[in-house]
């Protein structure tokens, strides 16, 4: 055998486990996780969770640390400038109850804690959108993170790139996906008033659409309207793999999820992950796997045939608490059908039986695995081709009579009319509910001691003390007394950044000929300072456009992945200059000493963003297209000319940036994404109340979704010039004039 010296040893990622409730934590901590993390009741992304009370999370630090976890709680949400203070005061108070590290996204809150709170560990966010090696190298040296939580998006290798820096990366392991890239999503904000990036999603990737073409017939060709809503993460096959990249820790989603949820997926990722772990270094050190053995067979050992690898065990314990089904797609690098949960948003439990007789009112099941009297099944009735054409699919929900073991038949009550043959769920299991109850009320002993915790607010809740929970009406606000007025501003001051679509376009505004569209909605007198699209270059036409690109700014995709990366950096050379959307880029800029300007994702919604930003090299910065026009003149007064701002004054108001193409709903997908001719012909997403969201593709089979009405801000010019504003964001892309032709209707 090999000595311990010549081989690799590696080491056990730490398991990362939510709780919205002290119950979850609890049970989280019972179940094996090494690190908890939890909300106080303000400023994180998850309102609607009940979180702790601040003597609750003290009691809560010295249990955890009592078992050698540790203690996160989350402050990831972007903040307005008048809530820092707030933060900070929140900060100090769950670190003094004994909290090891923040959870952090917001640029501003980062750069306010590292002064305010000197030895606070922090770790960026997922919100903060860091998707390669390059973005958490910057993350780790110029805001302090000594943590980096990367994108669901990524490939287990793209995670062990971003882990062979040296920083610390945290990448998710099994929970809710949302469709879009974390961080860039203002669907919720715009089209429902409230907003994701304030913790406040409406959800609305989990509700019903329609995809229909340019002549407004539907196209969509699948068994389900849900075309935005994907199943939920699961990385229990890739364990092994996951170890070997050197990922440092692993994230179960789910701060709203029940404690009995929180107790199985972490009991079951524990032991897979410690099998893995002992499989890993079995196979390193060249030994035979023997010591594995028993961790395997735990795990359970039979591939499932979802998710390759994962062991069908595993799988099925998983099964038996909340999903929507599981996918391994990001995992893997497939990103099409499979990750998608087209029928249905709701759990859909885990299969054990079917119906192979049936009486009046009552059904008999053949059970292949065991199920616990009280347990929720749900007999799932899809219409065949003998049923009758007006046969509704139907899922009704009824209790186990008796416990049954694999291999039973029992007759179960069921009013509804079912078929012989209809699949039979589990979709609740009482055994979980009550085994996380005992070992909840076990920990629960001694109770927490009344008078402990945080001395001026025992016993409250972050959000009954005058913090800002739940402030979600997106980045909006009206405009109050700023802290510094400021001169009107003279427009000849300020320049215009017009966004062309085609490069004759891009060739006429250097040449100084200037569309009608431009000048009738912009001040006259301006700088004009001619733009493109990054995912524009990779067209037929991009022959066309490689001459016109050193005259040109380029606006970078919202994604910065390692694929992205050669592509980002020549145009970071190239380019007049660039406008990052993505931290990465940010690094990709400043090493390439070219001139650069920030833009969301990369969100600036305070002042301390903008300085952080301006001091990392940004010569201007991009407000939010969610900001409104208030907020927008707030902050420039605030600034008070420190920095050179910038505003969405028209064009496509973005909703979503996707890696899943939304075309696949069209049905399977020929992964020719350059000549697919559905990307190429205009598509639109039909909401229930017969909005139309035009969708683009791009050639990277990335997801674009833009809202039914552009941006439109010309009224507002005058007044944000006057407050401080000195660039105009003018996007001319021909998305509105492809999709004019579906008119909306009802």
């Amino acid at each position: 055998m090999a000595s311990s010296s010549t081989y690799i040893r590696y080491r056990a990622p730490e398991l990362l486990a939510p709780a919205g409730t002290l119950d979850a934590f609890l049970a989280a901590l019972d179940a094996g996780a090494d690190a908890v993390y939890t909300g106080a009741g303000a400023f994180n992304a998850r309102a609607a969770a009940d979180d702790l009370t601040c003597e609750e999370l003290a009691w809560a630090c010295e249990v955890a640390h009592g078992l050698g976890a540790r203690v996160y709680v989350t402050m990831n949400i972007f903040v307005r400038d008048d809530e820092l203070g707030e933060c900070v005061a929140l900060a100090r108070r769950v670190l003094d109850a004994g909290t090891d590290a923040l959870i952090v996204a917001d640029l501003g809150l980062c750069r306010h804690l590292r002064r305010e709170v000197p030895d606070v560990e922090i770790h960026l966010s997922t919100q903060a959108g860091v998707h390669a090696a390059a973005g958490a190298v910057l993350a780790s040296e110029q805001l302090g993170a000594s943590r980096v939580t990367c994108g669901r998006e990524l490939t287990v290798d793209e995670i062990g790139a971003m882990a062979a820096t040296g920083v610390e990366i945290e990448a998710f392991c099994h929970g809710a996906i949302c469709i879009c890239y974390a961080g860039a999503c203002s669907f919720s904000a715009r089209r429902r008033g409230r907003s994701a990036n304030r913790g406040d999603c409406t959800q609305p990737c989990r509700v019903p659409y329609q995809l229909v073409d340019g002549e407004g017939r539907r196209v969509d060709a699948r068994d389900g309207d849900l075309l935005l809503c994907p199943c939920d993460y699961l990385s229990a096959g890739h364990l092994d793999e996951l170890v070997r990249s050197g990922v440092g820790a692993l994230k179960i989603e789910g701060r709203m999820k029940n404690p009995d949820y929180v107790y199985n997926v972490v009991s079951c990722y524990r032991e897979a992950l410690d099998a893995a772990v002992a499989r890993v270094n079995a196979a390193e050190s060249g030994a035979d796997a023997t010591a594995a053995t028993d961790a395997t067979d735990a795990a359970g050992s039979d591939a499932g045939s979802d998710v390759a690898g994962a062991a069908e065990k595993t799988v099925r314990r998983l099964a038996r608490s909340f999903n929507r089904g599981f996918t391994d797609g990001y995992l893997t690098g497939r990103t099409g059908a499979n990750l998608m949960s087209w029928e249905r948003s709701c759990n859909q439990g885990v299969r054990v039986g079917r119906v192979i007789d049936r009486r009046h009112e009552e059904v008999l099941v053949a059970f292949e695995d065991a199920v616990d009297a009280g347990d929720t099944l749900e007999v799932r009735f899809i219409p065949g081709p003998n049923t009758a054409k007006d046969a509704p699919k139907r899922w009704p929900m009824v209790p186990a009579p008796v416990d049954a073991a694999a291999g039973d038949s029992v007759w179960v009550r069921c009013k509804r009319k079912v078929e012989v043959g209809a699949q039979v769920n589990l979709v609740r299991s009482e055994h979980l509910i009550e085994v996380a109850r005992e070992r909840v009320a076990a920990l629960r002993a001694p109770v927490p001691d009344p008078a402990s915790g945080c001395d001026d607010a025992a016993g409250h809740r972050a959000a009954e003390l005058p913090l800002s929970k739940n402030q979600g009406a997106s980045m909006r606000g009206e405009a109050g007394a700023a802290a510094c007025d400021s001169s009107a501003r003279d427009s000849s001051a300020v320049r215009a950044v017009c966004i062309a679509d085609d490069p004759q376009a891009a060739s006429d505004l250097l040449d100084g000929r200037y569309p009608d569209a431009l000048l009738s909605c912009c001040p006259r007198g301006l700088d004009m300072a001619p733009a493109v699209f990054e995912h524009r270059l990779l067209e037929a036409d991009a022959d066309a456009w490689t001459r016109l690109v050193p005259a040109l700014g380029v606006v970078l995709d919202e994604v910065s992945r390692e694929g992205d990366a050669r592509r980002q950096r020549d145009l970071c050379r190239r380019a007049a200059f660039v406008v990052c959307r993505n931290l990465t880029q940010v690094a990709y800029a400043r090493e390439a000493g070219c001139a650069f300007e920030v833009a969301s994702p990369v969100t600036a919604a305070n002042g301390e963003t903008v300085r952080e930003l301006s001091r990392l090299g940004a010569r201007c910065v991009w407000l939010p297209e969610e900001m409104e026009e208030g907020r927008i003149e707030e902050i420039s007064r605030a600034l008070s000319g420190e920095a050179r701002l910038a505003m969405w004054a028209h064009g496509e108001a973005r909703l979503m940036v996707c890696e899943h193409c939304a075309l696949t709903a069209e049905g399977p997908c020929a992964e020719a994404c350059h000549v697919c001719p559905r990307r190429l012909a205009p598509r639109l997403l039909v909401e229930r109340d017969g909005s139309r969201l035009p969708v683009a593709v791009d050639a990277l089979g990335r997801t674009r979704i833009f809202d039914e009405a552009p941006i439109d801000l010309s009224h507002a010019v005058p007044r944000v010039i006057s407050a401080g504003v000195t660039e105009l964001v003018y996007d001319f892309t021909k998305l509105r004039s492809r999709v004019e032709l579906c008119v909306k209707e009802g």
